[in-house]
């Protein structure tokens, strides 16, 4: 028996497909309800009014509006802040 695989075999070589992260409708434009505003990783944008959030972070529009981008102070439990970006749909 063989104590190495042959050749032409390789591992480990194909690569993972891309997610396609980021925003997807920007400030100032039309949303409708449904629609997907910003996927990301983690909560760099936090959801605002008429604005869901999925369990992957997914920001989504709850009704059709024109979307705004603000920001918003948090402050932590260490007392410092923090600014957030907020994501609103601004009804019309």
């Amino acid at each position: 028996m063989a104590h190495r695989k042959g050749a032409g075999t390789a591992t480990n070589l194909t690569d993972s497909k891309p997610k396609y992260l980021g925003v997807k409708i920007t400030d100032g434009q039309n949303a409708s309800t449904g629609q997907i505003i910003v996927r990301q990783r983690g909560t760099k944008f936090l959801p605002g009014a008429n604005v869901g959030i999925g369990k992957d972070h997914t920001l989504f529009a709850l009704k059709d509006g024109v979307v705004e981008f603000t920001t918003k102070r948090v402050k932590r439990f260490d007392n410092t802040i923090n600014r957030k970006n907020l994501v609103n749909v601004v009804a019309k």
